[in-house]
């Protein structure tokens, strides 16, 4: 049986111009109008992974000329101290988009806390009205990870209309939103989760395939179609002896490889694709809003 010759599909390549994109909207505007989109960033307490990644939305929100509003909040934070920062962040013009590092201290309810955002500054879409808005196919800010996989699969297949696609997960960060985001672009969609039975046959039907299930190697290579397109968004560190480690995917990326006619890395496949999507949706937050104000109406 022959091989594919699987395309490896760049993250960083695509993050990158998309990252330009938004900054030079952001250059323009502020040189034509003096306007600078702002993004507030929330974390609470000291979760290493959660520090670096705010770590890395702050940098890059300032690389691309917007304002950076960081707030850094102790473990012991109560659910009302954030909801009445959240509050403030909400009614503050400067501030275009409100993100809440997850996870939050077991003590706070992120439900509540999340839906506390305005809609219009929800820039990571995880909300209850931009969820609707998702799901009814309306304009909306949109979740980063599955709105960036969702960029790659059109700038890699063009229409995405009448194809299969089998998602495998069904959080509401990645798996749910990523669902409907395939059905609102036409695509025949199954949906795959821990009480499927034999994900590996719906698998192997599809001509697009999305991986967010948090389990390292869950998919081997027969579970994949001859040339789908696979889009792994699940990043696991396991350790490799004599106390390294490495970071791999829910995809045996190794058994994809001439399988597969497309596959994202891991790293560098969607990872890179979801802080640039979040710049995007904080330039898009921005826009709604100064349009809303000139018209009188909510953004």
């Amino acid at each position: 049986m022959s091989t594919i010759d699987t395309r490896l599909i760049d993250g960083k390549q695509h993050a990158a111009a998309l990252t330009a994109r938004v900054s030079a909207e952001v250059a323009q505007l502020d040189r034509e109008q003096g306007q600078v989109p702002g993004l507030a960033v929330v974390l609470v307490g000291t979760d290493a992974a959660s520090e670096v990644y705010v770590r890395n939305k702050t940098r890059q929100t300032s690389s691309v000329g917007m304002r950076s509003f960081a707030h850094t909040l102790p473990a012991d934070t109560s659910e009302a101290e954030l909801l009445a920062l959240v509050a403030r962040l909400n009614a503050d013009p400067d501030v275009h988009g409100i993100l809440v590092q997850l996870p939050l201290p077991p003590s706070i309810d992120s439900t509540l806390v999340l839906d506390a955002i305005d809609p219009a500054k929800d820039v990571d879409g995880l909300g209850q009205v931009n969820v609707g808005r998702v799901t009814l196919g309306h304009p909306a800010l949109v979740p980063c990870t599955p709105l960036g996989c969702l960029l790659l699969l059109e700038a890699e297949l063009g229409s995405l209309s009448g194809l299969h696609a089998v998602v495998v997960g069904r959080s509401n960060l990645v798996g749910r939103p990523m669902s409907q985001l395939l059905l609102n672009a036409d695509c025949t969609v199954t949906t795959a989760h821990i009480h499927t039975v034999d994900t590996a046959a719906h698998a192997r039907r599809a001509d697009i395939l999305v991986v967010a299930t948090g389990r390292p190697g869950l998919v081997r290579g027969d579970w994949i179609k001859p040339g789908a397109t696979v889009i792994d968004v699940g990043i696991t560190r396991i350790p490799t002896g004599s106390g390294k480690t490495k970071l791999v995917g829910d995809v045996v990326f190794e058994e994809a490889l001439g399988v597969a006619g497309r596959i994202t890395p891991v790293p560098g496949g969607v990872g890179p694709m979801t802080i640039a999507c979040l710049l995007s949706n904080t330039l898009h937050a921005a826009r709604r809003q100064w349009a809303g104000r000139n018209t009188g109406r909510a953004a």
